[in-house]
């Protein structure tokens, strides 16, 4: 199992079947915030449910085209972070996260995909990051410009959040660049 330790406070830990329960409960806990920008919350109705994203989580880490991880903060699941996508051919990697709303604001997620970050350009030879945020979700835009990650691009109508259409930004960071 991966664990890539952030700080004293912070460690990534690849997801394993016995988390599940504390993963359905941090969703459940959040469900109306998450929804505010995640489509999947509200298909997340039970543990088994969070166990299937944790059982396609390993085959997709097996295969190398995805990494999901729990962030631990303190000792406590308090969101995920990892690679939606692995691009073997165009050596590129898709960061995708969230965190409850109560651990919002420390820094949690930036430092998180930080490291992430240093993991795929030095452990897993990507050489380019990308995050797709919407492009109305100020704090995650504020996220990729803390990690330095430069604004490439508006995809209109990206994605159907709960039937309104809405637009993404994509921010990127090739490995020379750091």
């Amino acid at each position: 199992m991966l664990e890539i330790e952030v700080d004293p406070e912070i460690n990534l830990t690849q997801f394993h079947e016995s988390l599940a329960e504390e993963l359905f409960s941090l969703i459940s806990a959040d469900r109306e915030y998450l929804s505010q920008w995640l489509v999947w919350p509200k298909y997340t109705k039970t543990v088994e449910d969070s166990m299937g994203f944790i059982n396609s989580s390993i085959v997709g880490f097996a295969e190398g085209r995805s990494m999901s991880c729990a962030i631990i903060y303190r000792g406590e699941m308090v969101g995920v972070v990892g690679f939606r996508d692995i691009n073997r051919e165009l050596n590129s990697g898709e960061i995708g996260y969230w965190i409850s709303s109560n651990h919002q604001g420390k820094g949690i997620v930036t430092k998180s995909c930080k490291r992430l970050i240093q993991y795929a350009f030095n452990d897993l030879g990507i050489e380019k990051v990308e995050i797709s945020v919407a492009s109305d979700n100020s704090a995650s835009c504020r996220v990729c410009e803390r990690l330095g990650l430069k604004l490439e691009c508006t995809i209109k109508n990206a994605e159907n959040l709960h039937g309104i259409l809405i637009d993404h930004v994509v921010y990127g960071i090739h490995s020379i660049e750091i």
